[in-house]
């Protein structure tokens, strides 16, 4: 299972007069790479508060009491703005509810997409030439560990020959994608000439045509592309055809003529085919030229020195897992604060040494180890403190309204409830840090003998030319202009040369979301979050921005966080479904485990409340409302909507109860002890029809 971000005892609250509202109560989840986890559950569940945790936009007045998420090595909790800065819009994008709230209303919106691919291009050039320079100093160390003593000069050679070979390919690589730019500029502008003419606009042929001449030229004169001389050489005789045909016209009018017109449409063809090309490996193309021999001695030694790194760590994370027992032992018994950031200290150097960094994808948990741990220290001991304080500010007030009363006063303000910290909550903050490296350094040393090192080494190699290769690419605004409106088309925009230079206004609702996904889709992320993208939105075109979500999901690997009240809108598009109410993640499954096998009550309540075109039985209302996490409830917090309810919903917070590998829920009912209970009939009918139809959701296809 490959985890793209991790979601761990998360909890957070929110300052208000009346006291602390707990919005999230210790949920934890993971999001699989090309995946989609839908979130799930009423107004005020909790949903929306986690997803802008995992972006970092939560409001002034929260409280992150405690919990992890993480993401690439990092816990996207404990970074710096400035850090989160390059993480939000480029590698995690968010849609809201309403896209006006996202679209500046006196801003064309063609400029709103291009301003963060413009913005990062420089930025995102330097951080790769920093990352390229880094990973492979840390290759050549290890290499010359690996090699011994004696292996110096060969290393250092092999080492040198690389860098030569992938500067030398990315100066061959800006050179080939400067001319496929140019192609798809030259495209882009051609369209723009024909749209006009479509039109019967007036425009500037004659000018427009040498232009086009000229650019060719410089591809023409582009040595990388002796493949397509005879296209370029037909493009170039089209466009002086065309030139001469504009030139005859232009007496009449400032307008393109059709055979003109025609004789375009032929040079965008054959140039579409330059621009659509895939960039060459000129790192293998060069280093075939230099010495046919050198890769594959590079191979070898990268192969001993990515081995060696893993080794080394290896040995590490044995020392680690030896050592973490007895910090555990610590943590469960009584410390001081002192100690306890002493031990995480000297535990986190062996740590340090155990992350293999020559590992293309992080282990978030060891890279997060000692700021998680010290953070959990910090709040064992800030919020005993906050304990003592809060239980003497609440004493005080209840004293002065009791005393007010006691003088036959009207009072009509209440005492702001105690937002106290249990003990055992804030030392399982600090335990469950310690055993999610447990288990995650336990599983590494059970599988050290299924390692491919020279597999490794060839996923070294493709990073390394990646990240050259990055050094290289960058946007300008033409450029930016084009992708902008190819993305357009792509999430469903008509006419988008027009469109591109219209105000937020001029669109309606369900084209503005379209442009919201497609600002959200401009720098390539690798997560995209969905708050509620189409509650706003009449029901026809809601179905067509879920089904362009998916579409976009299945073509760009992404992976999504899907957050909506209702569970009719996730059908076929989610992978897993999470189940919120009042802060809690109450059921956890796969879409068909949710749909075919609910098992907790609130779950059931709502699919009994989603209407369909099939079902006859009157929808059922969930009773009441949600309880005020201001007060949360004691035992189960849907007991007092929960007909199905016992008294031991009314005392004790139920736990998750494991349904299978894939399925939990949250609820008394499946506890061995508990009454048997049907499914209510109107769920049972539709799991029936379900299953005549087809028995699968289109999501598990």
């Amino acid at each position: 299972m490959d985890k793209i971000l991790e979601v761990k005892n998360l909890r957070v609250a929110f300052r208000t007069t009346n006291g602390t509202l707990k919005a999230v109560r210790n949920i934890s989840f993971d999001l699989e790479r090309g995946k989609t986890l839908a979130i799930v559950g009423e107004s005020g569940s909790g949903k929306s508060v986690t997803s802008k945790a995992i972006i970092g936009i939560l409001a002034g007045n929260s409280i992150v009491e405690g919990g992890e998420i993480l993401y690439d090595g990092k816990d996207l909790l404990r970074i710096s703005e400035d850090e989160m800065h390059k993480i939000r819009g480029d590698k995690i994008s968010m849609i809201f509810q309403d896209p006006l709230s996202s679209l500046n209303p006196i801003v064309k919106i063609g400029k709103q997409i291009t301003e963060a691919m413009l913005l990062k291009s420089k930025t995102n050039r330097s951080e790769a030439k920093k990352v390229y320079r880094k990973t492979l100093a840390e290759l050549k160390q290890n290499m010359l560990a690996a090699e011994g003593a004696g292996s110096q000069t060969k290393v250092n050679n092999l080492c040198r020959q690389l860098d030569e070979i992938c500067v030398e390919a990315t100066r061959l690589e800006k050179a080939y994608t400067d001319a496929v730019n140019a192609a798809s500029e030259l495209t882009a502008d051609m369209e723009d000439l024909l749209f006009l003419a479509g039109k019967k606009q007036n425009c500037d042929p004659v000018g427009s045509i040498k232009d086009y001449r000229r650019r060719l030229a410089q591809i023409k004169g582009n040595s990388l592309f002796s493949a397509y001389e005879q296209q370029l050489n037909q493009a170039d005789a089209a466009l002086a055809s065309a030139l001469s045909e504009a030139q005859a016209a232009k007496n009449q009018e400032l307008r393109l003529p059709e055979t003109a017109a025609e004789r375009l449409t032929g040079v965008q063809d054959l140039l579409k085919d330059i621009a659509s090309q895939q960039t060459p490996d000129f790192v293998e193309k060069v280093s075939n030229q230099k010495d046919p021999q050198f890769m594959r001695e590079f191979m070898d030694s990268a192969a001993k020195g990515v081995e060696y790194s893993y080794r080394h760590a290896l040995d590490k994370k044995k020392e680690v897992l030896s050592q973490l027992p007895a910090l555990r032992s610590f943590f469960e018994g009584d410390f001081t604060r002192a100690e306890a950031q002493r031990r995480c200290r000297d535990i986190s150097v062996t740590i340090r040494q155990s992350i293999d960094r020559l590992e293309i994808i992080k282990d978030s948990a060891a890279y997060a180890f000692e700021s998680s741990l010290s953070d959990a220290i910090d709040r064992f001991f800030s919020y005993q403190a906050n304990n003592v304080r809060e239980e003497k500010r609440f004493a005080r007030q209840t004293r002065k309204r009791d005393a007010l009363i006691a003088r036959g006063k009207h009072v009509e303000w209440k005492v702001v409830p105690k937002n106290v910290y249990g003990v055992d909550m804030l030392r399982g903050n600090i335990l469950t840090v310690v055993d999610r490296l447990t288990e995650r350094y336990t599983i590494a040393v059970a599988n050290a003998d299924q390692v491919d090192f020279r597999r490794r080494a060839a996923e070294m190699m493709d990073y390394l030319k990646q990240r050259a290769a990055e050094t290289v690419h960058y946007i300008t605004k033409s450029m930016a202009r084009e992708k902008a409106i190819r993305l357009m088309e792509e999430v469903g925009i008509h006419e988008p040369r027009t469109r591109f230079y219209q105000y937020p206004f001029e669109f309606s609702g369900g084209m503005r979301q379209r442009i919201v996904i497609a600002i959200a889709l401009a720098a390539n992320p690798d997560i995209l979050i969905c708050d509620e993208p189409t509650t706003a939105l009449d029901v026809t075109i809601q179905a067509q921005i879920l089904e362009l979500i998916n579409k976009l999901k299945k073509e760009r690997n992404l992976s999504v966080i899907f957050i909506t009240h209702d569970l009719g809108v996730v059908a076929n598009m989610a992978d897993d479904i999470a189940v919120m109410y009042a802060g809690k993640i109450v059921e956890y499954g796969t879409a068909d485990d949710i749909f075919y096998d609910p098992r907790h009550p609130y779950t059931w309540a709502l699919l009994s409340s989603m209407p369909d075109l099939e079902t006859t039985e009157k929808l059922d209302a969930i009773p009441g409302t949600p309880p005020n996490m201001i007060y949360p409830p004691v035992g189960d917090a849907f007991a007092d909507r929960n007909k199905y309810a016992m008294k031991i919903d009314f005392e004790q917070e139920p736990p998750m109860f494991r349904v299978s590998d894939t399925h939990s829920a949250a609820t008394w009912l499946l506890h061995p002890d508990a009454p048997r209970v049907e499914l209510p009939a109107i769920i049972t009918n539709r799991i029936a029809r379900m299953k005549e139809a087809g028995g699968e959701l289109n999501a598990a296809e």
